[in-house]
């Protein structure tokens, strides 16, 4: 569908998209019929999730490479002890 005119919904902004959205939210409250999680069911949600994310390891690599990344290199820095690291 490429060259298609996004029409709708998909034509706004997205400030306008979470506005109209929220509002449906809101009225699914008041009607009683929105879902509220428990902390159990949320509990298991982040897990199922957290199970089906590390299943694919290409994306976990890269994960960890951005975190290793981040720490940098610590050699001569102090650690929040206060004690510094030397590579042994």
């Amino acid at each position: 569908m490429a060259g298609a005119k996004r029409r709708g919904f998909a034509s706004m902004n997205e400030a306008k998209q979470r506005e109209i959205a929220s509002m449906g939210g809101r009225a699914a409250h008041q009607k009683g019929t929105a879902h509220e999680f428990s902390s159990d069911e949320a509990r298991e949600a982040g897990r199922r999730g957290g199970e089906a994310v590390s299943r694919d390891r290409d994306h976990m690599a890269q994960i960890g490479r951005k975190g290793g990344e981040s720490t940098g290199d610590r050699e001569g820095r102090e650690d929040r002890y206060g004690e510094g690291r030397s590579r042994a």
